[in-house]
C-alpha cells in the first residue's frame, strides 16, 4: 500500500513529506495542501506546503551537489539510474495505487505507466553513456586562410540545476522523462510535481532515494503555486526548466530569463480522414485516440476532419465502438473514468453546451455525474463553435465535415496549437504531402497521435511548446557545448 513498507518514512501522520538534501522533511510552514480524489470528490491525501525559504535551501544544496555529481564518472551515473529503474518497477503497485486515487487513472494503465517509467530510466542511462561519451575534434586548416595550428576539442557538459514540472496526467512518466536525462547529463534536479499526482511523484522520488543518489542532488518540493510557483521558475539558481502542462508554460517562458526551456503545452490534435481511408482502422483509432484515459492526454485526438462522402459511414462505426466502452471508477479498470477535477468537468460541459446551443449533432445523450462524463461524439461541428478550437481534455470529440484535404489542413493550421496530427489514407503520396503541409511537431500516418516510444522525438509548434523532447533530445537539451582550443606554434619548417 501507499505510504507503508519501504515508503513509510515519506509520510508523517496523514501528511506526506517533501524531499530535500537526501531526507524526508516536514515544512516549517506547518501547512498542507489537500489532494481531492476525482472519483469520490473527497480529500484523499495531503502534502507539505513548502515555503520560499525552503526552496532557497533546496537550490543551495542542489548547486553544491551538482558540482560533485558532474565529476562522477559517466558509467557510475548510469549505474545509479539502472538501480533506480529496478526499484521503481519493483514497487509499481503502491505507486500505481496513488495514480488511481489521485488522478483516476485506470488501474491497469497506472501499473503500465510505472513500468514504462522504469524502462525509460534504464534506456536513458544507456543512451546517455553513448551520447555523452563522445566528443568532437576540429582542426583549423579546414577553414580558408588557416594553417593546421589549432585543435578544438568539444564535449557536452551539464547546465547545472534543472527544474522539472510534470503534468497531472502522467506525473510519474513525464517526471522521469525529465529527471533521468538531467541526471545522466550531470545536472542536479528539482522536481515540482502537480498537486494531483504529487503523492505518486513522491513515491517515485523515494525510489531514487533508495538507489543511493548523493544528498542534495535530487529534491522534490510540494506546495501551492501561489506561494512557490513563480518563486521556483524565476529562481536565479535554476539553469534550465522542463515543463509539461497547459498555458501556464507560456507565462513561465516570459518570466524565466535567459535559460534553456523545454515546453510542451498541449494541443488540438487533428485527425484528417480521406475518402480512401480504411474506415474500420479509422474508427478504432478515433475511439482509442480520442477517449483513452477519458481524453486527458496532450496527444489525444481532439478534432476529426473527415471527407463528407465517408463521414456518415465512419461516424456509425465510431458510435458502435463507443457503445462498447466501459464507464465507471478507475479501480474497476473502466475505459472512461472521472476527469481530474470539478473545474475540469465544468469546463468540458461549457464546451458541450456551446456546441448544443449552436446546433451540433449529439451522437449520444450528454450525461454527467460529478466528475464522470460519459463519452460523447459531436457531429456537424462548425468553426464558430468553441469545441472546434479549444482543447477539452475530456471524453468529448468534435467531427467537422470537409470537402477536401486542403480544407482539413487549413483548419489544422489555423489552430494556435501544433503538437501532433494524423492522416488516414491508403495513398502514401497524399499522406506525405499532407504531413508536410500540417504545422505540427509530429504527424502520424494511419494511426492516432501518440507520445512514444519514449526515445522518439516529441515536440510542438506554435503555442504547443518550444524545444524537443524524447530521450536523446532531452539529454542534448540539458547540456551545453564546452570547447578547449589547443594552439600550436606556427610551423616554420616542414617535418619529414
Amino acid at each position: 500500500m501507499a505510504g507503508t513498507g519501504v515508503f513509510a518514512e515519506i509520510i508523517d501522520g496523514e501528511v506526506y513529506k517533501y524531499y530535500a538534501d537526501g531526507e524526508w522533511k516536514k515544512s516549517a510552514s506547518g501547512k498542507s495542501v489537500s489532494i481531492i480524489n476525482p472519483t469520490t470528490r473527497t480529500p484523499q491525501y495531503m502534502v507539505q506546503a513548502c515555503t520560499q525559504e525552503e526552496v532557497n535551501k533546496v537550490m543551495d544544496a542542489a548547486k553544491a551537489a551538482q558540482k560533485l555529481w558532474a565529476r562522477t564518472p559517466l558509467w557510475k551515473r548510469a549505474e545509479f539510474l539502472h538501480k533506480a529503474a529496478a526499484i521503481l518497477k519493483e514497487h509499481k503497485n503502491p505507486i500505481a495505487e496513488c495514480l488511481v486515487k489521485e488522478i483516476a487513472k485506470p488501474a491497469k494503465d497506472a501499473v503500465t505507466e510505472v513500468v514504462r517509467s522504469g524502462d525509460l530510466v534504464s534506456y536513458t542511462a544507456e543512451d546517455g553513456v553513448r551520447i555523452l561519451g563522445e566528443g568532437k575534434l576540429l582542426v583549423s586548416d579546414s577553414f580558408p586562410g588557416n594553417e593546421r595550428s589549432k585543435y578544438c576539442l568539444s564535449s557536452k557538459v551539464p547546465l547545472g540545476v534543472v527544474l522539472a514540472i510534470p503534468p497531472f496526467n502522467y506525473p510519474v512518466n513525464l517526471a522521469v522523462s525529465k529527471i533521468a536525462p538531467a541526471l545522466i547529463a550531470g545536472n542536479a534536479l528539482v522536481l515540482k510535481p502537480p498537486t494531483q499526482g504529487a503523492v505518486a511523484a513522491l513515491h517515485m522520488i523515494h525510489c531514487f532515494h533508495l538507489a543511493g543518489f548523493p544528498k542534495g542532488l535530487i529534491s522534490c518540493v510540494t506546495g501551492k503555486g501561489s506561494e512557490i510557483g513563480d518563486f521556483l521558475t524565476m529562481h536565479p539558481g535554476v539553469n534550465c526548466i522542463s515543463f509539461t502542462g497547459g498555458d501556464t508554460g507560456i507565462a513561465i517562458s516570459k518570466k524565466a530569463g535567459m535559460i534553456p526551456l523545454q515546453m510542451e503545452l498541449g494541443g488540438k490534435d487533428a485527425c484528417i480522414v480521406l475518402e480512401d481511408a480504411d474506415l474500420d482502422l479509422v474508427a478504432a483509432n478515433i475511439v482509442k485516440g480520442g477517449y483513452s484515459y477519458s481524453g486527458q492526454r496532450c496527444t489525444a485526438v481532439k478534432v476529426v476532419l473527415i471527407m463528407e462522402s465517408v463521414a456518415d459511414a465512419a461516424v456509425e462505426k465510431v458510435k458502435a465502438k463507443m457503445a462498447k466502452l466501459s464507464i465507471g471508477p478507475p479501480e474497476e479498470n473502466c475505459d472512461i473514468t472521472p476527469v481530474v477535477s470539478e473545474s475540469s468537468a465544468n469546463f468540458i460541459e461549457g464546451l458541450v453546451m456551446d456546441a448544443k446551443q449552436k446546433g451540433a449533432t449529439f451522437c449520444q445523450e450528454y450525461r454527467r455525474e460529478g466528475n464522470l462524463i460519459w463519452p460523447l461524439l459531436l457531429d456537424h461541428v462548425r468553426p464558430d463553435m468553441r469545441i472546434a478550437w479549444e482543447e477539452p481534455f475530456g471524453p468529448v470529440l468534435p467531427v467537422i465535415r470537409i470537402g477536401s484535404a486542403e480544407e482539413g489542413v487549413h483548419h489544422c493550421n489555423a489552430s494556435n496549437f501544433g503538437l501532433q496530427g494524423c492522416v488516414f489514407t491508403r495513398d502514401i503520396n497524399k499522406a506525405m504531402m499532407i504531413s508536410d503541409a500540417m504545422e505540427t511537431g509530429t504527424v502520424q500516418i494511419n494511426s492516432a497521435p501518440a507520445r512514444g516510444p519514449d526515445h522518439f522525438p516529441f515536440q510542438g509548434l506554435k503555442d504547443s511548446g518550444i524545444g524537443s523532447q524524447g530521450i536523446t533530445n532531452s539529454i542534448n537539451m540539458m547540456t551545453k557545448i564546452k570547447s578547449t582550443v589547443i594552439n600550436l606554434p606556427s610551423p616554420s619548417y616542414t617535418m619529414g
